[in-house]
């Protein structure tokens, strides 16, 4: 199904309303090639919210030229395959400013099940990008033994992607909606998943998070089916 836009990140008075934002939605469509962008990914490019509307040339024109064929490659596999995708690369905004993004996406469908695109979320990671493997599962073993559930995965989030608290809560809700789970037990599952990946030795690349992050929904196990047996 399309989702509907989430509310978290709408803002209705316009740029001057609008946080600095860490966190943002995109779609593409494999038919016409068109975009959307929210107005947290357009901020991110560098644009004001609703002066674009964002085509596929315009997308890699942002690219840094050392990760353009990484991108380019990567979608032109997403368009064929129709697959589910992870991407940590840089773009540049209008003002010249690099920026750290990880862009994670999953199948966008129509209302029968046909794969009609992708659809997913930007993070702008540039502040933290330097956090060693060590440090995230270090923070992240100190997040699991102190906060409540939804705190805990918030927590882990805002370490694993440099972002702030209500971004975090931003990307943890997009998710909950985008899987139609409710936000405890996505968050329950995005802890048991995050805290199992940071005890792995030699440590994970951070892809790997992405990944868990990507598809938490699948791994959980409903009330009724727990009680079936």
């Amino acid at each position: 199904m399309i989702p509907d836009q989430d509310p978290a990140l709408r803002n209705g008075d316009g740029a001057t309303g609008v946080r600095p934002e860490q966190v943002g939605w995109f779609r593409f469509f494999f038919d016409d090639e068109r975009w959307e962008w929210s107005d947290e990914v357009q901020i991110m490019h560098g644009y004001e919210p609703g002066t674009v509307s964002p085509t596929t040339e315009l997308v890699l024109s942002h690219k840094h030229p050392d990760d353009y064929q990484q991108v380019a490659t990567t979608l032109d596999n997403v368009r064929r395959q129709h697959q589910a995708f992870s991407t940590r690369h840089r773009i540049i905004d209008t003002t010249g400013r690099i920026h750290h993004v990880i862009v994670v996406a999953d199948k966008l469908q129509d209302e029968v099940g046909t794969v009609i695109g992708t659809s997913g979320f930007y993070v702008d990671v540039t502040p933290n990008e330097d956090r060693t493997q060590k440090q995230l599962s270090e923070a992240i073993a100190e997040i699991a033994e102190n906060r409540a559930t939804i705190e805990q995965a918030k927590g882990m989030l805002m370490v694993v992607y440099g972002i702030d608290s209500e971004a975090a809560f931003d990307l943890l809700r997009w998710r909950s909606q985008e899987a139609n789970i409710k936000l405890r037990l996505l968050a329950e599952r995005v802890v048991a998943d995050f805290v199992g990946l940071s005890q792995v030795e030699p440590a994970p690349a951070r892809s790997a998070f992405d990944n868990l992050l990507l598809t938490a929904d699948q791994r959980i196990v409903s009330p009724h089916e727990t009680n079936a047996g």
